[in-house]
């Protein structure tokens, strides 16, 4: 069973029914084992990925404050190759991309073909915080959700993989976790008291976010409620999730890989034969 709760819109979710201390009853020693191999396979895949240049692939990670966005990047996809991964943190928006649509800003990051882009946060906060704080009226952040639907069926029907990750934490686990970055002074720059402001929103945010995962899970571009109350464990579901969407794309990447070797090959047969 896979680790990671795939949702693809075929019914609706609560958050309360999914677990974020669950651990699918695996030891750490194992977890990070499994997570080994699994990385290996997704640098492997990556490097098929850039050379045949089929497709492209959108991972998104959103969750409360504390869940772990910065780590899984830095664990999971920090061995990939950078020549063709990126990563793009979306903040409070500047003046000029205020005066765009609100996706306007997103779609240029959007991966090339053969590339993978990582969204630390993303166009979602357009239906979670601005909603949650009022920043737009109702009218306006509710027709979001098929503005994004159709911005994310546009990338998938252009061959992009879209992957969508929500970090589910208790508020229990966030409130040690920010207690714990005032003891560390490596993470001191990390303090915010807005981090604090902000879980006075925990159920209004609950909301936004079962809203933003029902309205907007399709098998093109599938949302994975994530349980990140264990760091370790955090990481293999999504290590194992992206693994898992990537693997049925090897045999055509390698089809095509095999049509241009023998292109080439050829051509190199013929520039040996004129010499």
């Amino acid at each position: 069973m896979p680790y990671a709760y795939k949702i693809t819109g075929t019914h609706p979710i609560k958050l309360k029914d999914f677990d974020p201390g669950d651990d699918a009853g695996l030891k750490r020693e194992d977890a990070a084992e499994k997570l080994a191999k699994l990385c290996d396979e997704l640098t492997r895949l990556q490097e098929l990925l850039y050379a045949a240049s089929d497709h492209s692939v959108l991972i998104v990670l959103q969750g409360r404050d504390t869940s772990g966005k910065d780590g899984t990047i830095k664990t999971v996809m920090g061995p990939l190759n950078s020549l063709s991964c990126n990563v793009a943190s979306f903040k409070v928006p500047t003046e000029k991309e205020r005066a765009h649509d609100f996706l306007w800003r997103v779609h240029q990051h959007a991966p090339a073909e053969g590339e993978i882009t990582i969204f630390n946060r993303s166009h979602y906060e357009d239906v979670l915080v601005v909603r949650v704080h009022e920043l737009a009226p109702e009218k306006v952040w509710r027709a979001r959700y098929d503005h994004i639907n159709a911005f994310e069926k546009l990338l998938a029907d252009n061959d992009t993989v879209v992957l969508k990750f929500y970090l589910h934490i208790s508020k229990e686990e966030q409130e040690e976790r920010l207690l714990e970055r005032e003891q560390d002074r490596t993470k001191y720059w990390k303090l915010s008291v807005g981090d604090w402001k902000e879980r006075e929103y925990w159920n209004a945010y609950t909301r936004a976010y079962e809203d933003a995962i029902n309205k907007c899970s399709a098998p093109h571009a599938p949302w994975f409620i994530v349980p990140a109350n264990k760091k370790w464990f955090r990481n293999l579901a999504v290590a194992e999730a992206i693994v898992a969407a990537l693997k049925p794309f090897e045999k055509q990447w390698l089809k095509d890989l095999d049509i241009v070797g023998q292109r080439e090959k050829a051509l190199i047969e013929e520039y040996r034969k004129s010499k």
